[in-house]
């Protein structure tokens, strides 16, 4: 084969022993690489109803068919195993050099099964694997891992995927860290702290072939020149920051726990004040000619010196969330985030649940006691020092941060319990996962696109805000096209995930973001790489299959539609300040909204998938366990 090796390394972290896999060619039509291929590994390796923490949760990492190659953004893989914060697929993407050296090294994607009895760093050198002894590592950062492996190994061509301090203590929305990018949400760094595993270590020395060089260059070098154009120069300049002042303006920018729209304080936290002041550098990751990571750095005050990448969906969740609209407040608290190991959504998002909970008079200052503050503290909105401790506290389970680090879901839950009271209607999750930076009360086919969600709401995932924002559509009200582009929008950020492909890359093909933009040029890369005969009809089942593997591995775990919903305040509680005042997303319009989808999806009206529907896709018997 050309761009696979065909090989699939297995790892069993209890028996300490490896194993080799090989898949016939068809296998891969079927499944690419990327999420796609990682969750389908999930299916085939999961125990299925396993605790997500228990040794029958595997880790499933899945290489991209483009890492290696000339392909632009091409060097990412898929991360996936049960989610410990869903208990349905967790799915994450990163990239950079890990990649590039997994391919190199020979394997197409490594499945790690078991639990190791001692902390463990697996080294794949080639098709050499080693296990080493982890122990030197614990409570180093996730960047301090990877320099402390290069250095014990004495070769800085060595990369590492990396757990910090967060998931050795498995918060249970820590992340998986690697070259500086994190395969974050859903809970990875957990799941690998629950197996003592610290890193997945590569060193990979072989050449990548590929059916046609000449044609992947012509291709991918018209590709690099657009992606240096007009089309991305929003990454390059600003990055994805740039979108705090346009959410604003449409009162989209979560504010205090979501209770608004609007922030005051957002000029001073934007990403053209963050550009002014704080940023030092642009990165790009490895096969990447756009460059959008704003590398920000405080330069003064009591953080000075705190410096990490900064984007949109992490400088909402940790500046206007919570009410804090000192930029470099944000920028610690997000670096506690990255240097820890946790997913600074899910962070910034459980700190403004507790702000809320404790300005009602739900908790008190006792309940904030800890070593730094033995007589506790108030955490209230706009009180950055309180939230960089409780982002502290979280880290390393001290006090109540223990509490905290299960995630709104958890937390809120279990102080109901404990107190009798309905802090739920303020826990902001569906399905256990804290929401991404749009405020769905304003954005109805979002709102469905977050509550059908397969890892729970995510603007990564869909990109049903589009045709909201966009004004394909009236953003505030509900009609029966609403199914049919959530279904749309799904499926196609699924088939960049595939592959997978950056979505920054999205307008470089030919000016145009849509499929008859995009799919002509993919199925001439793939070709290219492969040698098949791949032809344009062919992309979009790759993403509808992506996709559907994800929600059968979800019903097998024992879905149902009601878990296809949305957080309380989101349905009950309408804004009452800027251009989106007055709306939320009421019961009666999220259940007709879904009945559109599923009805779109060819599901059944309880969101089943029927047997035909799965055997169409290639999955036969994925239809015989869980098709109707």
């Amino acid at each position: 084969m050309f761009g696979y090796s065909g090989k699939i390394l297995h790892i069993d972290l209890t028996e300490r022993k490896t194993w080799v896999e090989n898949k016939p060619e068809e296998w891969y039509k079927l499944w690419i690489g990327g999420v796609s291929m990682a969750s389908r590994l999930c299916w085939e390796n999961i125990k299925p109803g396993c605790d997500p923490y228990s040794p029958d949760n595997p880790v499933c990492i899945a290489n991209g068919i483009f890492a290696g190659t000339p392909v632009p953004v091409g060097g990412k893989y898929g991360l996936a195993s049960k989610s410990p914060m869903t208990g349905f697929i967790g799915d994450s993407l990163s990239g950079s050099w890990f990649t590039i050296a997994l391919k190199r090294a020979g394997w197409d994607a490594v499945v790690i099964h078991g639990a190791s009895e001692s902390w463990v760093d697996i080294f794949i050198d080639d098709d050499r694997i080693e296990f080493r002894d982890a122990t030197k590592l614990l409570g180093l950062g996730t960047f301090e891992t990877e320099e402390a492996i290069r250095e014990a190994l004495n070769d800085d061509q060595v990369r590492s995927a990396t757990i910090g301090p967060s998931g050795e203590n498995m918060v249970r929305f820590a992340n998986v860290t690697n070259d500086g990018r994190q395969a974050g949400r859903t809970g990875h760094g957990a799941v690998w702290g629950s197996k003592k595993l610290k890193a997945v270590s590569v060193r990979g020395t072989h050449g990548i072939k590929v059916a046609d060089p000449k044609a992947l260059n012509e291709l991918s070098i018209h590709i690099v020149k657009e992606a240096q154009g007009p089309h991305t120069s929003k990454y390059r300049i600003l990055g994805t920051s740039t979108n705090m002042l346009n959410m604003n303006k449409l009162g989209l920018l979560p504010t205090r726990n979501y209770s608004e729209g609007v922030f005051e304080g957002v000029e001073t936290i934007s990403g053209e004040y963050l550009h002014e002041h704080n940023k030092v550098k642009t990165i790009a990751c490895a096969q990447c000619p756009i460059a959008c990571e704003q590398m920000s750095m405080v330069k003064t005050g009591p953080w000075a010196g705190a410096m990490t990448g900064i984007e949109y969906e992490c400088l909402f969740a940790n500046g206007s969330n919570l009410g804090v609209d000192d930029i470099n407040t944000v920028i610690k608290l997000i670096s506690v985030a990255d240097s820890s190991g946790m997913d600074a959504i899910s962070m910034g998002i459980t700190i403004s649940w507790a702000m809320e909970t404790f300005e009602k008079g739900i908790f008190t200052k006792e309940d904030f006691k800890c070593e730094k503050y033995p007589e506790g503290f108030e955490l209230r909105f706009g009180d950055g020092e309180a939230a960089v401790t409780t982002a502290e506290m979280i880290r390393d389970k001290e006090g109540i941060g223990k509490l905290l680090s299960d995630g709104t879901r958890i937390a809120s839950s279990t102080i109901d319990a404990e107190r009798g009271t309905e802090t739920y209607k303020w826990a902001m999750h569906s399905k256990g996962l804290e929401p991404a930076g749009y405020e769905a009360r304003g954005l109805k086919t979002f709102s469905l696109g977050s509550a059908v969600g397969t890892r729970g709401p995510c603007h990564n995932r869909t990109a049903a805000y589009d045709p909201d924002i966009q004004g394909q559509v009236d953003r505030f009200s509900v009609d029966e096209t609403r199914g049919e582009l959530a279904k749309d929008s799904e499926e196609y950020a699924a088939v960049y995930d595939t592959l997978p492909l950056c979505k920054f890359i999205r307008r470089c093909f030919t000016g145009k973001a849509d499929r008859a933009g995009a799919w002509p040029t993919i199925v001439n890369l793939i070709n290219a790489t492969t040698g098949w005969d791949l032809q344009y009809e062919d992309i979009d089942p790759i993403g509808e299959r992506a996709h559907t593997i994800k929600k059968a591995f979800n019903i097998r775990e024992g879905w149902k539609r009601s878990d296809d919903t949305l957080p309380y305040r989101w349905m009950n509680e309408p804004m009452t300040k800027g251009p989106s005042a007055g709306h939320f997303t009421s019961n009666e319009e999220l259940e007709y909204m879904k009945d559109c989808y599923y009805e779109a999806k060819g599901w059944t009206k309880e969101g089943m998938i029927p047997k035909s529907k799965l055997i169409e896709l290639g999955m036969p018997d994925v239809a015989e366990e869980i098709g109707v």
